[in-house]
């Protein structure tokens, strides 16, 4: 087999073969193909596509690359991934509800590159919280406190981490099959047999269009489900930051807030109707909308809150009372901005709220970069809400100069005249083979 002979072939716009797909995975993780050739092959599936068969035979080639984690000595387990956006917190939000509610949740969560931090990088803004556990006390960890979120492992899926580095200088990061390959080969290897895709799309999102997000999610959802995995998705927009909170340590306190039943808005809408579709899945409740009234309960009883807490504490985390992120240390810069007229918010730019955000230091351009963890935006007031002028829309955080920064977010907010209406938001979620808009009261 001749990696001339696949590339050609593709270039054809003819479908590889599941043996044609392992030859060159394999060649490539293990240094025999040069750069040179994949990024043709590469731009080769970015002009010409693949079918689902070929998707599913990279998807697979690619979880095989490295570890694969076993995770059936606990029996059900429960992930979730989100393609990113300004201010998406939701996988702290419905961990301790899952938790709460019965479900094991056993993640692996990358670092943030862009915006802001990722999963490991908020959790890591909580004092002792320990974001490198090993294989071994990864596993006693899930088995001990039935929830744990860690870092990805370097042996995980090699073969993504060379492909998307080579994608990125080759302008192919763009295209679905790979898209899709990518995101499901690592969900895929690291075990669990319920998966949620959390998927975004507006201009606070690496998906632009609603009709591409769907797309992707469909795939991305078959290829869970012929793996044998129990999959579902929700389709939200990114148009505006979810929440008020934009930066790690902010947005770890907005978790807690919202656990605590002080939070509504879209991050409570999103959280709901993401947690209620995990116990859906899960067997934990007969049908979407008494998920959502579970996880209503788990908040107003309390038991949500608890154990978020119980987790953070069993990973590590070293505090006494609930005000856990006291140890934090904030910038010590701190810049206001204020509404010059009265009216109706009825925008905010969520990229611009990023770009900014990533300028205070809590993002990164570059995946070795620092963050400053307790850096940040929050935003005092939200899509629809009424102002005066001298109102303070947002307070920034942060060590640096924050001159740029504060710019991008006077163009970020848009205040328009009193009785103005504001964009209704729209939440749809793939399950059994359909889309359905979501709304709940709750």
């Amino acid at each position: 087999m001749k990696i001339t002979d696949i590339i050609e072939k593709k270039k054809q716009g003819r479908p590889l073969a599941a043996e044609e797909i392992d030859f060159f995975i394999e060649g490539y993780v293990k240094g025999a193909l040069p750069d040179y050739q994949i990024a043709a092959l590469l731009m080769a599936v970015y002009f010409q596509g693949m079918n689902e068969e070929e998707t599913l035979a990279l998807t697979m080639a690619m979880k095989n690359s490295g570890d694969v984690l076993d995770l059936s000595f606990l029996g059900q387990t429960i992930d979730k991934h989100s393609t990113g956006g300004i201010g998406d917190k939701l996988s702290l939000a419905v961990i301790p509800l899952w938790r709460a509610g019965g479900l094991t949740v056993a993640k692996m969560s990358g670092r943030g590159l862009g915006f802001t931090g990722g999963t490991v990088d908020k959790l890591a803004s909580v004092p002792g919280f320990n974001t490198d556990l090993n294989q071994a006390a990864f596993f006693e960890q899930a088995q001990k406190n039935g929830v744990v979120v860690t870092g990805q492992s370097a042996s995980l899926v090699p073969a993504d981490k060379k492909l998307y580095a080579l994608r990125d200088v080759t302008a192919t990061v763009d295209s679905l099959p790979l898209i899709a390959a990518s995101v499901m080969s690592k969900k895929l290897a690291t075990g669990a047999s319920i998966i949620i895709l959390d998927v975004k799309y507006g201009r606070g999102s690496f998906m632009r269009t609603k009709e591409e997000a769907k797309n992707l999610a469909e795939l991305m959802v078959k290829l869970g489900r012929r793996d044998g995995r129990r999959m579902a998705a929700l389709l939200s927009p990114m148009d505006h930051p979810l929440g008020y909170a934009v930066g790690n340590a902010l947005e770890v306190q907005e978790v807690y807030g919202f656990l605590k039943g002080e939070i509504g808005g879209a991050l409570r809408e999103n959280a709901l109707a993401l947690g209620g579709l995990g116990f859906y899945l899960g067997g934990k409740a007969p049908s979407l909308a008494e998920g959502v009234a579970l996880c209503a309960q788990l908040i107003a009883d309390g038991r949500g809150k608890r154990a978020f807490l119980a987790w953070l504490k069993g990973q590590g985390g070293c505090f006494e009372t609930e005000h856990f992120l006291d140890a934090v240390t904030y910038p010590a810069g701190e810049a206001l901005i204020f509404a010059e007229r009265d009216g109706v918010v009825t925008d905010i730019d969520a990229m611009k709220i990023g770009l900014a955000a990533m300028a205070l230091g809590a993002g990164r351009q570059k995946l070795n970069d620092a963050i400053d963890l307790g850096a940040g935006i929050l935003l005092r007031k939200a899509v629809g809400d009424t102002v005066q002028s001298g109102d303070v829309l947002a307070v920034l955080y942060t060590n640096k100069d924050a001159v740029a920064a504060i710019t991008m977010v006077k163009q970020a907010i848009r205040i328009g005249s009193p009785g103005t209406e504001a964009k209704a938001e729209e939440i749809e979620i793939y399950s059994e083979e359909k889309w359905e808009c979501y709304r709940t009261d709750i």
